[in-house]
């Protein structure tokens, strides 16, 4: 019999196995995740926050070229901007139409730390080299570099969703993911709000620099996730060790005088602790995957490839309109936020002047260095309309000259600055002036650059207006769906709410705030019952496989949709009101969707996803087969497929 002041050979035994989610350290990891979210969702909106400064640098003719110059390369610099500047969502949308596919099975066979870590790398690149792209004016080298980006950005929010899934399996679990979302969202809010302000103090491409600045902190801090998780593994590897020799010495010392207990002991404990602790072991060295054995890993592979394949077809109606419907109403969201700046400065800070406003000297400069010698008020510049009232409203670009003809000097310290020589345009438009170069933002236009600065500053903190109320309800609100229900209505909804927002945009001149929180009402809304819902349209053997497919459909439109969004800009010429009408268009499409969802949810499946508990779909018994599809082919569960949705 075990002495009391002893601990038993159970706790002898399981002491090494306490799980991950019972030490404090985890707290750090969540800290440490939120950086690598942070700074993840700072870089991939960059471009949205910059529209007119990369405008100014890249496409305003002063962009490097050469002869030798690939045909592809040629024929990406003579494309429209709007074109361009949307193709650099595209590019990194394009490789997550596949990976969803395999990213989670990547992170589960190298380890989620150490997969982190790669993909943090890629992102790293990526944005290195769009910073290179800035710098040297190369839109290849730009659309390059969001590419690798688009490789490493979607995996580490699964790898980091799978991290969090390690270290907080209890009762801290939706917590943590909700935290992390909340961190990574606020990553682009920060983003929205600094980088035109680098941009404007500094350079366009300095503001693309600080972006890899902070990809390499997150870099760092995953880093230290691998560090944190290696750590623990040793010492519980450590205790493991230390509890086995204590046990032994145990039993040695009992020799003579307990040979039954010594049985006992050396045996470790019933089968059920021996499987506790094999269990522990599994659930803690996710990277220990090489225990399955180099056959077993093939075999498993295979018939995981054909499971997927099988597990597509088995899909039912349910699952599909959740997938358009996912498709559009984001298409409603992630490409609006890409070209915010643009549309909040065309249609509310920068606004093209009345027709009938112009300067009193149209081939002359209007503020700056090339006129501080002027002092007779019948030689400054001013802008007038026919009644003679000076304009333009002060919500309104300044007026540009028509035609200029400027030489540098370059013995003057001012002008030595500017970046051309020569400065001749028979036909001026904003296009052409670049508000990086000290001709323009010193020299000749200050007024104009001076009122695009405060502009696009004030267009950046606005338009982060529903990223800011998704980070602050999405917590909130998967809470009181879990207890409510109603997925499918809560998604029409949504949609509907989209559907009201983008008309008031096209068609009203009130202010943006307004609809810009009910963007953010209604997407935080649609993402906190969307995913949730995946699992309520398959079989449960298939669920991995499913979010795979809907995350796939999703960036196909996110692939599509910029362009779509550029060509109609380029036909028309201006965003208001055509491509507000495409968001609204998308909303339609989501509600529509909606709907029959909410009606085949009713009369085919029981109103499974809009309980308040839904079964799981492997209870048949109040499910039409032909709603959630056939069995298909068993696969593998792939935890980090199922969570990696917390982080959209």
């Amino acid at each position: 019999m075990d002495s009391p002041s002893s601990p038993t050979r159970r706790e002898m035994l399981l002491y090494h196995s306490r799980p991950k989610s019972s030490l404090k350290i985890r707290w750090v990891v969540l800290l440490l995740v939120c950086i690598v979210m942070v700074g993840t969702y700072y870089s991939l909106d960059i471009p949205a926050a910059l529209h007119h400064q990369l405008q100014d640098t890249l496409d305003t003719g002063t962009s490097s070229s050469s002869p030798s110059s690939s045909a592809a390369a040629s024929a990406i610099s003579t494309q429209p901007f709007e074109f361009k500047f949307n193709l650099l969502f595209s590019v990194y949308s394009i490789p997550n139409t596949i990976l969803p596919f395999f990213g989670g099975s990547c992170v589960d066979r190298a380890g989620a730390s150490r997969s982190l870590v790669s993909f943090g790398v890629l992102a790293l690149i990526g944005q290195i080299l769009v910073a290179l792209g800035g710098w040297f004016r190369s839109w290849p080298i730009m659309l390059a570099g969001r590419f690798v980006y688009g490789l490493g950005g979607e995996n580490i929010c699964v790898a980091c969703s799978t991290v969090l899934n390690a270290w907080f399996d209890g009762g801290d679990t939706a917590f943590a993911f909700a935290i992390s979302l909340a961190t990574g969202r606020l990553g682009s809010v920060i983003n929205n709000v600094i980088s035109p302000q680098v941009a404007n103090s500094l350079s366009t491409t300095v503001a693309l620099s600080v972006g890899a600045g902070v990809n390499l902190v997150a870099l760092v801090a995953a880093i230290i996730i691998g560090y944190v998780e290696r750590r623990e593994k040793r010492r519980t590897s450590k205790r493991a060790v230390d509890d086995m020799l204590s046990a032994s010495l145990l039993a040695e010392a009992h020799l003579d005088e307990e040979p039954d207990d010594i049985l006992n002991i050396t045996a470790a404990a019933d089968d059920d602790d021996l499987a506790g602790i094999e269990h522990s072991y599994a659930d803690d060295y996710d990277d220990d995957f090489h225990v399955m054995g180099e056959d077993t890993t093939r075999i498993y592979e295979e018939d995981s490839v054909q499971g997927r394949c099988s597990g597509v077809c088995s899909f039912g109606p349910l699952f599909w309109l959740l997938s358009l419907s996912c498709c559009v109403v984001y298409g409603c969201v992630l490409p609006f936020n890409n070209v915010a700046s643009g549309i909040l400065l065309e249609r509310n800070y920068f606004v093209q002047p009345p027709v009938d406003c112009t300067l009193k000297y149209p081939d002359r400069c209007t503020a700056g260095t090339v006129l501080q010698n002027v002092t007779d008020e019948a030689d400054f510049n001013p802008s007038t309309d026919s009644n003679g009232t000076a304009c333009p409203i002060p919500n309104s670009a300044p007026i540009l000259p028509t035609t200029l003809n400027i030489t540098r000097n370059d013995n003057d310290t001012a002008e030595g600055a500017w970046m051309r020589p020569f400065y001749v345009y028979s036909n001026l438009t904003s296009s052409q002036v670049d508000c990086g170069d000290p001709f323009w933002s010193e020299g000749c236009t200050a007024n104009y650059c001076l009122k695009q600065d405060e502009a696009t500053e004030t267009a950046g903190r606005v338009m982060s207006i529903p990223y800011t109320i998704s980070a602050i309800l999405s917590p909130m609100v998967g809470f009181v769906v879990d207890k409510i229900g109603g997925r499918a209505i809560i998604a029409t909804l949504a949609s509907v709410t989209l559907i009201a927002v983008h008309t008031a945009l096209a068609v009203t001149s009130i202010s943006p705030v307004l609809p810009l929180i009910g963007q953010g009402v209604a997407y935080s809304l649609y993402a906190a019952v969307i995913w949730p819902s995946v699992p309520l349209t398959v079989r449960p053997h298939v669920v991995g496989t499913a979010f795979g497919t809907i995350m796939a459909i999703q960036n196909i439109g996110l692939t599509v949709f910029p362009l779509i969004i550029a060509a109609i800009h380029d036909h028309s010429g201006a965003y208001l009101p055509n491509v507000e009408w495409f968001f609204v268009a998308c909303a339609t499409c989501g509600t529509l969707a909606g709907l029959l969802l909410n009606i085949v949810d009713c009369c085919k499946s029981n109103r499974r996803l809009n309980r308040r508990n839904p079964k799981l779909t492997g209870d048949r018994d109040d499910v039409d087969t032909s709603v959630v599809g056939d069995e298909g082919a068993v696969l593998e569960l792939d935890i980090s497929s199922l969570v990696s949705h917390s982080t959209l």
